[in-house]
């Protein structure tokens, strides 16, 4: 099959009203042929493209990893390469891919959870712009509702992203927050409660409308015995 057609065929599987059922249909592509058209629709202009080519690129990678775990190492080093400064470009859609691709591979998990953390470190790999933070926090709460074990320590980093002014920022880091215990969050997730500044956020493979005091509400109910 060329790129060309089998680039319309995943748009068309990410495009379908049954996505959940019609996603079993990429596993019918060679992993490393569909890697390539899922890149590119990471930067897809319907933002409900962009999640579920963030979701099948976490589904592909994890079952290739099963089958060979350098090959998946590979994207994602190609994932992290793109968030670097010396690609040239923005890295849209990487470090959501990095999470929901951890999320489903514990192996993975081990060996990259450390460093979707560090970008939210500002003496790690820090990231400094606003779009790139949420696509970063969305990964990590992806991940750390799934494997918390690898991602515990980014409590220590999102007190100021549950300060942000950025709505978004406020409730993805709470989000986050309800799957990792930090003394240090608690507090915050508080002063949040009556924040009615809402979002959208994707969850369970579908677009959902939340408010921040709702996410921290839920958060609070996740951390506190």
């Amino acid at each position: 099959m060329g790129g060309r057609q089998l680039k319309k065929e995943i748009l068309a599987i990410l495009n379908n009203d049954e996505f959940e059922k019609s996603l079993e249909t990429v596993y019918l592509v060679p992993a490393r042929q569909a890697v390539n058209p899922l890149f590119s629709f990471l930067y897809h202009k319907d933002p409900l493209i962009r999640w579920r080519a963030v979701t099948a690129m976490g589904a592909v990678v994890a079952r290739l990893a099963r089958e060979d775990l350098e090959s998946s190492r590979i994207i994602m080093r190609r994932l992290i390469w793109n968030l670097n400064d010396e690609s040239g470009g923005i890295g849209w859609g990487s470090p959501e891919a990095m999470g929901e691709i951890m999320a489903r591979h514990e192996g993975l998990a081990r060996e990259y959870g450390n460093i979707l953390v560090s970008y939210i470190n500002e003496a790690g790999n820090y990231l400094e712009y606003e779009m790139l933070q949420r696509g970063v926090l969305w990964g990590l709460g992806r991940l750390a509702h799934v494997r918390p074990e690898f991602v515990g320590n980014a409590g220590d980093y999102l007190s100021p992203f549950l300060r942000s002014e950025d709505s978004y920022l406020r409730g993805l880091a709470a989000w986050v927050s309800g799957a990792i215990s930090s003394e240090t969050t608690k507090p915050l997730l508080e002063n949040l409660i009556d924040d009615e500044a809402g979002i959208s956020i994707f969850i369970d493979m579908r677009m959902e409308e939340r408010t921040v005091g709702q996410l921290a509400a839920e958060a609070l109910s996740r951390t506190v015995p």
